[in-house]
């Protein structure tokens, strides 16, 4: 079929409720005959394409992939239980990567285009897209999905996955319960989130949990949960709420256990004030390589936030009694590498 064709098929969609109805409206009006196994392959294709996440639609579907990354046309990459690898699909050209792009931003009610050229947002069915379009991404236009769990998972899920065995599970239930504050360390995609998630599952059914993100990505199976999530300015520049913002929001809300989804800037500060005035139990998660530099990471953003070093040290070393740091191993398992408790004379880690 022609460009022209398609391009009035992805438009019928669009413009009315009914997939099969547009397509049978334009296929009549072009001229071209067309069987039914190709009008219910093309009403497939097409619907699919302009609603969902398009040619990715599969890879969603899967249970165990956590992140889908477009490298333009030239590849896309896979992110699951067996770590990241190539898939394979390409897209056609450019113009089907950006038109995803623009198209999953507006989802979003986020703005995409050569005035705003890339995005960071929340889709309505939860997954987080982040876009950027081409030519600031010089091999073209590039698309990162981090998709939710379907299903949150358990301490004992995580323990069949080999996350850690069964002692390591004994201990980390005892913590959690014990409403001792944890600081959960790890680089990108080793399961931060999702270990943090499991653990506040365990929380005792009569606490509150108020949990503040950036930008939602924790679902807890627990029954008393309130969600913060930020928001970015419009394009006015106003109207932003920041994670800062939340956590101060979530201090008047009778929390139990705070938890901060990242910590990366300066609600670090009003979170360790949180937990060296009374609210314990809380939990936050930072990018960083070992136990040890997640202490680093707290502090170098706590000096940035306008601390003295000697200040940040103290309140880090009473805010947070242990530190949990996460690795993907060579086949992209997800493994706990760490549990270290912060001595608070030295303000360092040390084997627990």
């Amino acid at each position: 079929m022609g460009f022209e064709l398609l391009e009035s098929l992805r438009a019928a969609v669009v413009s009315q409720a009914d997939a099969a109805d547009g397509i049978d409206e334009v296929i009549a009006n072009s001229g071209v005959l067309v069987d039914d196994l190709t009008l219910g392959s093309l009403i497939n294709d097409v619907g699919r394409e302009v609603r969902g996440l398009g040619a990715l639609e599969p890879w969603a579907a899967h249970p165990g992939v956590t992140d889908i990354l477009v490298n333009g046309t030239r590849e896309v990459w896979i992110d699951d239980d067996s770590g990241l690898h190539l898939a394979d699909y390409r897209f056609p050209d450019e113009a089907s990567v950006r038109r995803l792009a623009t198209r999953l931003a507006a989802a979003a009610g986020r703005r995409l285009d050569d005035a705003a050229p890339w995005v960071d947002a929340r889709l309505p069915n939860g997954i987080r897209l982040h876009a950027v379009l081409h030519p600031l991404a010089r091999s073209g236009t590039t698309i990162s999905l981090r998709l939710p769990a379907t299903t949150p998972f358990t301490l004992a899920d995580l323990e069949q996955r080999r996350m850690f065995d069964a002692s390591m599970r004994r201990r980390l239930l005892t913590l959690v319960t014990a409403g001792v504050p944890l600081l959960l360390s790890g680089g990108t995609g080793t399961g931060k989130t999702t270990l943090l998630a499991a653990l506040l599952a365990a929380v005792p059914v009569g606490e509150r949990i108020v949990i503040a993100e950036d930008s939602a990505e924790l679902n807890i199976a627990h029954p008393h949960v309130v969600y913060l999530e930020g928001r970015p300015a419009n394009v006015e520049g106003a109207g932003a709420v920041t994670l800062r913002d939340l956590v101060r929001q979530s201090l008047r809300m009778r929390p139990d256990r705070l938890i901060v989804g990242e910590v990366r800037g300066a609600e670090v500060l009003d979170l360790l004030n949180a937990l060296n005035t009374g609210h314990s139990g809380g939990a936050a998660t930072v990018h960083a390589n070992s136990a040890a530099d997640a202490l680093v990471r707290l502090e170098l953003l706590a000096l940035q936030a306008g601390l003295s070093r000697e200040a940040a040290q103290t309140a880090i070393a009473t805010a947070f009694r242990t530190v949990i740091h996460i690795e993907r191993d060579t086949q992209g398992r997800r493994r706990i590498r760490e549990i270290a408790d912060i001595d608070r004379d030295t303000r360092a880690v040390v084997s627990a």
